[in-house]
């Protein structure tokens, strides 16, 4: 067991800590988890890590002056949050995700076909057909889930405006 012995008045840090006892922990959560899922989304219209280091441009959206990972809105739309009295989180459930986020430098994978007929497939202007192929996956990592310096601050003045309320 621990004892702490405060001297001198402490009625206005006993009312606080009364105060924190009230604290809608959920509702805290609720709100700084819908705030950087806001911030993750517009990471995909910027296209710009959390830290702010820009995402290298992906051929597709080179070729069709696109933007880098929003061809379909798939990843974008999928980020959700979650929160409840113990804390929050946000993601996404989307199985490539992991592959932007972090990169893939040189693994190699097989494609097999579904079907009897194979793939095919366009080399060098001749077309070819194969049960399966081995290719390189060499994939740039652009990251778009963290926490930024702006969602620091953001956090930080809401806890602050939430624990300060009497």
């Amino acid at each position: 067991m621990y004892s702490i012995r405060l001297d001198g008045d402490v009625r206005r840090l006993m009312k606080k800590l009364k105060h924190l006892e009230n604290v809608d922990v959920r509702g805290a959560s609720l709100t700084l988890a819908e705030a950087l899922r806001t911030s993750t989304r517009e990471r995909f219209k910027d296209e710009k890590s959390p830290e702010g280091r820009p995402w290298t441009k992906s051929i597709r959206a080179i070729r069709e002056n696109g933007t880098t990972l929003t061809d379909s809105a798939g990843l974008k739309n999928s980020i959700k949050s979650t929160a409840d009295g113990s804390g929050f989180a946000v993601g996404t459930n989307k199985i490539y995700a992991r592959t932007h986020q972090f990169g893939e430098d040189g693994r190699k994978i097989t494609i097999r076909a579904k079907t009897s007929k194979g793939l095919v497939f366009q080399v060098g202007g001749r077309w070819i057909r194969k049960k399966q192929v081995t290719v390189n996956i060499d994939i740039p990592a652009r990251p778009f889930l963290g926490i930024s310096e702006e969602d620091m601050r953001e956090i930080k003045g809401t806890l602050e405006d939430i624990i300060s309320e009497d």
